[in-house]
């Protein structure tokens, strides 16, 4: 039976790549973009995430069976925080309820290996605690010292989504509701946003510095869209809160084999 999607970011990168591979796969997509989308909406502000959920539901005649949130940018200033986090969790908890209804609901997004980054604690908590304003304000404090510093808008919204998944994951709207909520990890993806990065010898050297992808090396959007379809479909249905690295290795390299010493018994 056909299952109908929504997938953000679908103009570019991995959300693209996402929806096209649905669509192959003789899928029901509707994909939500700033342009070139079914539903154009900004997900930076609360009124075009609410005007966009409904819009989508609307197009999908009241019925959604899977949602897979790929709408991100990396830039050093404190929309990177609207779009990557709030952009994210308020869509998906607007959307749950109409998931809920699906025999089979699902529900991913895209986080980033640079949520194992550094970042700012101060931040990632304004996220989790739902203050956009004030989220934005810290954002803006850090973007006003260089872009250097206001790169931690990127690193900090990815750590704080993972951690919102994991919390919502085993709440009532999700887990109560039978919907398996997780996110996917990429490491070095080639889309547009990262083409020019990796143009030079130079670049690829910073690049690999901080994101060392021993298997395979830098990935095709379509390997991360694979992941992210079948978390979203149906034989899924156990995974919760689990934020999945599909980098290379990435997360092996730097974090090693021992991720539990930390644990209290």
């Amino acid at each position: 039976m056909t299952r109908t999607y929504i997938v953000t970011g679908s103009a570019s990168g991995i959300g693209a790549a996402t929806a096209e591979l649905l669509r192959e796969r003789g899928e029901k997509v509707i994909g939500v973009d700033l342009r070139n989308a079914d539903v154009e909406a900004d997900l930076s502000t609360p009124e075009g995430r609410r005007d966009a959920a409904d819009r989508a539901v609307e197009l999908a005649g009241g019925s959604v069976d899977a949602l897979i949130a790929c709408a991100g940018i990396s830039a050093p200033v404190p929309l990177t925080v609207s779009v990557n986090y709030f952009g994210v969790t308020e869509f998906l908890d607007r959307l749950a309820p109409v998931l809920a209804r699906s025999s089979a609901p699902r529900a991913v997004v895209v986080s980033s290996m640079a949520s194992l980054q550094p970042n700012s604690p101060e931040l990632v908590q304004a996220m989790l605690d739902g203050d956009e304003a004030e989220a934005r304000r810290i954002g803006q404090e850090l973007a006003d010292q260089g872009p250097q510093v206001g790169y931690l808008n990127y690193p900090s919204s990815k750590r704080a989504l993972s951690r919102w998944v994991r919390r919502a994951s085993i709440s009532e709207l999700y887990a109560g509701n039978g919907i398996p909520l997780n996110a996917v990890a990429p490491g070095t993806v080639l889309t547009a946003m990262t083409r020019e990065l990796l143009a030079t010898p130079e670049g690829v050297a910073m690049v690999d510095a901080s994101v060392p992808m021993p298997l395979n090396g830098h990935s095709e959007p379509v390997v991360i869209a694979r992941l992210l379809a079948w978390l979203a479909g149906e034989e899924n249905t156990h995974l919760a809160g689990q934020t999945i690295y599909a980098d290379g290795g990435a997360d092996a390299t730097l974090r090693g084999d021992d991720i539990w010493s930390a644990v209290q018994a």
